[in-house]
């Protein structure tokens, strides 16, 4: 499958999920920026071949059917609020927890600028996150992984990643869990719907006011 096609394929996916879309929060501007400069090389192994492109509504079967082992490499808070039972966690970002002068200040303009809105952390690059990966998945040749994250932009860092770290059957959950409906996954932990672990400060609470006007509207 061509990215062209896979991107085809995920548009007409989502014409038929029934939640909102947050693609123009600057959360997800400031993860693309992040991520633009490894996602040539993900692209790239996607288009060759070596990395499978797997969309959400496909994961269960290449998880039961096909050995697929999922890798969750959300953020702790994003994995508390929803992630796929039997799945394995090693995040790819962790909560920035210096405190210098520098550090704060860029702390206060995240939070002005996202963390406000998206209710996410302020965060720093998991240094140990492959050796974290080969602690849990050591059979480099034959293990399948699948790997996810909300939007499927970090998962694409991730990838890259294991990659150089020579795991040879990678997969990436294409569009990430914020493009999964509730019957994807065979069962699912959380307080939250799955495609909704991402969304969180301000946002969360339009996503909910949201919900309830779609509620009201089908029962009037």
């Amino acid at each position: 499958m061509t990215l062209i096609q896979l991107q085809s394929s995920i548009l007409k996916h989502n014409k038929h999920l029934q939640f909102p879309s947050f693609s123009s929060i600057p959360h997800q501007r400031s993860t693309i920026l992040r991520i633009s400069a490894v996602s040539p090389n993900a692209q790239q192994l996607i288009q060759s071949g070596k990395v499978r492109p797997v969309l959400p509504k496909e994961a269960g079967i290449a998880m039961e059917g096909e050995g697929y082992i999922l890798l969750d490499i959300r953020p702790e808070w994003e994995r508390e609020k929803a992630c796929v039972s039997g799945s394995l966690h090693v995040p790819l970002f962790l909560k920035d927890m210096d405190n210098s002068p520098i550090t704060l200040l860029k702390k206060w303009v995240h939070f002005g600028y996202i963390g406000l809105w998206t209710g996410q952390n302020f965060t720093m690059i998991n240094d140990e996150f492959v050796k974290q990966v080969e602690q849990k998945i050591p059979d480099k040749d034959n293990a399948k992984v699948l790997v996810a994250c909300g939007e499927g932009l970090r998962s694409l860092m991730a990838i890259s990643k294991l990659h150089e770290g020579e795991y040879k059957n990678l997969a990436w959950l294409a569009g990430g869990f914020n493009r999964a409906s509730d019957s994807d996954f065979p069962a699912v932990e959380g307080t939250e719907k799955l495609q909704y672990a991402t969304i969180g400060g301000v946002s969360y609470y339009f996503l909910q006011l949201l919900i309830l006007l779609q509620a009201v509207g089908k029962e009037s």
